[in-house]
């Protein structure tokens, strides 16, 4: 595992938008790990392997339909470029698996992420067959480009790894972090708000009362929120 080595966490990303990275990745916690260099970020312009003129990416899908699909030999190119056989390929769509924090802890895990961010109607399957890449979507919806969705899942596994949060308290008290519960209420001052006064018992000083209701409401959360789903 690469963490272990106390190597970077290689990120390397294809995308006919090259221009919208590190985007959100670059500020906060993830942008101070990037320049701490607790991982690293390489972006591909799969523009720059097209042959013609136009740098064309897309064609008309066999058996017809709308829209068009990203070509096989152009994206094949860049991600030979790459020379990357470690790493783990991940191609965001709406009908990859669905990422849960599950998932996400595994990713954290890896030696690395290759991402194909689609574009158009989508890529042709060859190339996630051929070069083995696993299908993950963030939800159960259409987003436009794959690009959004690599924020999202990058986001949620690159504060996992070491150093980039500085405490393992926080990770262990988020939602989904222990028996997929979600986390409890918080508040800090002031004491009133609107007529709105902090739940007595965390102004109380008692830790375990303090434990014992937040407990209670993580369960409680979790059954209201999971009958709404």
């Amino acid at each position: 595992m690469n963490i272990a080595n106390n190597l970077k966490y290689n990120v390397k990303i294809l995308s006919i938008f090259p221009e919208v990275f590190p985007g959100p990745l670059g500020v906060s916690l993830i942008g101070n790990a990037l320049k701490k260099k607790i991982w690293n970020l390489d972006i591909i312009n799969i523009r720059d392997f097209a042959k013609d003129k136009h740098k064309s990416v897309d064609d008309t899908p066999y058996g017809g339909g709308a829209g068009m699909i990203m070509k096989p030999d152009i994206i094949g190119l860049a991600i030979d470029s790459l020379k990357d056989n470690r790493s783990k390929r991940i191609c965001l769509t709406p009908r990859g698996k669905l990422l849960n924090q599950d998932k996400v802890k595994e990713l954290s895990t890896e030696d690395g992420l290759i991402l194909l961010c689609g574009r158009y109607e989508g890529i042709d399957q060859r190339v996630i067959d051929f070069y083995d890449f696993e299908e993950v979507s963030i939800g159960n919806y259409v987003i436009s480009g794959g690009e959004s969705a690599t924020f999202v899942l990058l986001e949620s596994v690159l504060r996992l790894l070491p150093g980039v949060l500085g405490g393992n308290e926080t990770l262990n008290e988020e939602s989904f972090s222990d028996k997929d519960l979600l986390e409890y209420p918080q508040y800090t001052k002031p004491r009133d708000w609107n007529g709105i006064c902090v739940p007595e018992v965390l102004t109380s000083g008692n830790h375990n009362e303090i434990k014992n209701w937040r407990d209670k409401q993580r369960i409680e959360i979790t059954k209201s929120r999971k009958l709404d789903t």
